[in-house]
């Protein structure tokens, strides 16, 4: 967990990465990176690689009031102070992008969300209230997206990555987890197209690896990464029996692109327990490194380790609480826990809850 990670582009110090956090901390108007996140970030920089919040890569691609972009020069300019803060503290910064396709609402967007098909089901996001302030509402029924939509779309991601790396991130992390936009094109519910986008795992898994290979052909393979979940369930009703084998032959069209890593965010939601024999078909398949998260515990984390399941270890609510998570671990200091009034911060207001939390002092 504390060796040092070595790869084709990214090193790190250590293999504990900071899983990405949707915090809603931005200045307003224009949803612009401050000084504020930059020493929340700072503060938690000892993490081998962090991954950003969630960060839209357009305003049609926002689900959640109060995110960060990285779509106007204003946002990079924002994020400059983020990502210089974590290189001055000898640490590395991904940002993700993220486009929430229809777990949105036009009140957060400005636009009709988007989706590979017009299938809504019952989900909220975080965004305006009727009544005035902040809170949870419910999620517009999409429009699906035409062909001109997905060719745009991927323009967007192609400049949220030049963006990113303008405003000194390390790389970027492709958001194709949770029910956001390319889960739902990857799965049979949600998709139910008829054009080259639909139908077969092959089409459905097209709008994700043109966007992916675009961005690799813009910034290097060393620097995309992706995240995906196919054993959560979040923001879709049923189950989907494809969606493992998808995967599979989804890695399988990864391989040669050489990225920076794939993202396996598991156990929160929906969900079902990742078995043993999926992480050995994927290392069959995919030689290159892999990121877990999802509720690891310190044990179970060197456990993925240790069989060379993962490569990285990421960790979300146990950095809001404990900025020095990483030496919490190495000298086995008592953990501050999340919980309920953690849990009232996690989106939206200032620095409580935020960047208020002590360094473990012995």
């Amino acid at each position: 967990m504390f060796n040092t990670f070595k790869g084709k582009t990214l090193e790190t110090n250590n293999r504990i990465a900071m899983a990405p956090m949707t915090r809603s901390r931005t200045s307003q108007p224009g949803n612009i990176p401050n000084e504020m996140m930059a020493t929340y970030y700072r503060q938690r920089a000892s993490a081998g690689l962090i991954v950003s919040e969630g960060t839209p890569i357009s305003a049609a691609a926002r689900g959640y009031s109060m995110t960060p972009g990285i779509y106007t020069p204003e946002h990079i300019e924002g994020w400059k102070k983020t990502t210089q803060a974590v290189h001055q503290e000898g640490g590395k910064i991904f940002a993700q992008l993220w486009h929430v396709g229809r777990r949105s609402h036009s009140d957060i967007s400005g636009t009709k969300p988007l989706a590979p098909s017009a299938i809504k089901i019952p989900d909220q996001v975080f965004g305006p209230l009727a009544e005035g302030g902040f809170g949870m509402i419910e999620t517009e029924t999409p429009r699906e997206m035409t062909l001109q939509d997905i060719r745009s779309t991927i323009a967007d991601f192609v400049q949220a990555g030049k963006n990113a790396i303008e405003a000194g991130f390390d790389g970027v992390e492709v958001h194709a987890a949770h029910g956001y936009l390319f889960d739902t094109f990857l799965r049979l519910e949600s998709n139910q197209r008829s054009d080259q986008y639909g139908g077969s795992q092959e089409n459905r898994m097209r709008f994700l690896l043109d966007t992916l290979q675009a961005l690799t052909n813009k910034i290097g393979g060393g620097r995309v990464a992706i995240r995906l979940s196919p054993y959560i369930g979040e923001g879709f009703a049923g189950d989907d029996v494809e969606i493992v084998p998808l995967t599979l032959a989804l890695l399988e069209k990864l391989q040669p692109m050489n990225l920076a890593y794939v993202h396996f965010s598991e156990n929160i939601s929906r969900y079902v327990e990742v078995p043993d024999a999926f992480r050995q078909q994927v290392r069959r398949i995919y030689t290159n490194p892999i990121m877990v998260a999802g509720k690891l515990s310190k044990q179970s984390a060197q456990g993925l380790l240790d069989n060379q399941y993962a490569d990285f270890v990421a960790f979300g609510t146990p950095f809001v609480t404990n900025p020095d998570l990483v030496s919490r671990f190495a000298h086995d200091w008592p953990l501050t826990e999340f919980d309920a009034d953690a849990r009232l911060t996690l989106y939206g207001g200032a620095e409580a809850g935020y960047i208020d939390y002590p360094s473990y002092q012995g």
